[in-house]
């Protein structure tokens, strides 16, 4: 197994249950989840680790590997001394959630898992080719439509004014993290199918309806085989932080207040 540097870690909230997130490929804490970090850090203690490349943490020497993405974020639980938390995956981060909520089951008390998947189908394996190349070749310009024809639903991307793309586009350029192609790497390679019967906590799957780039089937698959799991909707591409903010916190808080998480 890889060995990964320290995640860089911040911690929101100070009382109430524990939430550890787990953030998309290419993405970071502060991308996928400062919408909702106000709320969810209101009656929670929020741990929120950047993986290897992404935030302050410094790239991995070697390959990633799922195992050592969800040590590193239980370990940066530890860090932060949380004992038990719930894992709020998104993306990549729902691979991370479940294979974290598999080698330590004694610390996770529940899942959310969004715009996720166990493996990445044909179809996803597809653009995450597509993903590595563009970035191997420093093709920024390139990379940022691509992430916009595959990352956002077609509603949010022909609803922005015409005079507000090229700056959109140059937006999302400048957000890619070192560590983007690593972790796309780690989605391409991971299957965590065979973890999914041993789930026994609550957990949420929430899918992304317009997504183009982590089918909605593969949220229903998460789903259909984690016994007992809640399923949502919402009509976004893969970015609901970014389409819908409020109604994507609204599922989460009104699943944590169901279950006492």
């Amino acid at each position: 197994m890889t060995r990964i540097p320290a995640l860089a870690t911040t911690v929101h909230g100070t009382t109430g249950p524990g939430l550890l997130l787990a953030h998309g490929a290419g993405g970071s804490i502060e991308g996928n989840y400062v919408p909702v970090l106000p709320a969810l850090s209101a009656a929670h203690t929020v741990v929120a680790p950047d993986y290897p490349g992404s935030g302050a943490t410094p790239r991995a020497t070697g390959p990633l590997d799922l195992d050592a993405l969800a040590d590193g974020i239980v370990a940066a639980a530890d860090e932060a001394g949380l004992e038990t938390f719930t894992l709020v995956g998104y993306s990549l981060g729902t691979m991370v959630s479940v294979r974290a909520a598999a080698r330590h089951p004694e610390r996770v008390r529940g899942l959310v898992l969004t715009a996720g998947l166990a493996k990445a189908d044909n179809r996803t394996q597809a653009s995450l080719y597509l993903w590595r190349r563009l970035l191997e070749q420093g093709d920024l310009e390139a990379f940022a439509r691509f992430v916009a024809l595959t990352g956002f639903g077609e509603t949010f991307f022909n609803g922005l004014p015409e005079t507000t793309v090229e700056p959109f586009l140059e937006l999302v350029a400048r957000g890619v993290p070192a560590g983007a192609a690593d972790q796309a790497a780690v989605v391409g390679v991971s299957d965590t199918t065979g973890d999914l019967a041993g789930i026994s906590v609550p957990t949420l799957v929430i899918a992304t309806l317009q997504d183009t780039l982590v089918a909605p089937a593969n949220s229903r698959f998460l789903a259909e085989r984690i016994a007992g799991a809640e399923y949502a909707e919402i009509d976004t591409g893969h970015v609901p932080m970014a389409e819908r903010p409020e109604e994507w916190q609204k599922l989460i808080l009104d699943f944590l207040d169901r279950h006492g998480l």
